[in-house]
């Protein structure tokens, strides 16, 4: 997982499509995540949360 966070913090700091107001808070999360070893289960969680509150308006628009 580690290995992953370190490509995607890579990817960010050399975006183009992420904000300069955005791109110091995502990459203070992702270093807080490379460091813990829950990290995996609180994306996934965070993922799911999402995935809740979206899902309903994909069904509506016969995405799902």
């Amino acid at each position: 997982m580690q290995e992953k966070i370190e490509k995607t913090i890579r990817y960010i700091e050399n975006s183009d499509r992420i904000s300069e107001e955005t791109r110091p808070l995502i990459l203070e999360k992702l270093r807080e995540w490379r460091e813990e070893q829950n990290a995996i289960n609180d994306v996934a969680v965070r993922f799911e949360n999402w995935w809740i509150e979206i899902e309903p308006i994909f069904a509506e628009l016969g995405w799902v």
